[in-house]
């Protein structure tokens, strides 16, 4: 389980990351994606990476 946690936190993090580059225009991958500088998801990309960086301590608590 305390692997599994931290594989999906990891996974969340590197999502939200994504999301949030995307977002901003920061990363324009791929070029017809519809989230291109679309702010609301830089948003969500943060609280994807706020819920990994959750379950990640969660996964080293226990």
């Amino acid at each position: 389980m305390k692997t599994l946690l931290f594989v999906l936190g990891l996974v969340a993090v590197a999502v939200g990351a994504l999301w949030i580059g995307q977002g901003l225009g920061l990363i324009a991958w791929p070029a017809e994606s519809f989230m291109i500088r679309q702010t609301q998801w830089a948003y969500y990309g943060a609280a994807l990476a706020v819920v990994g960086i959750v379950l990640v301590a969660i996964s080293q608590r226990r």
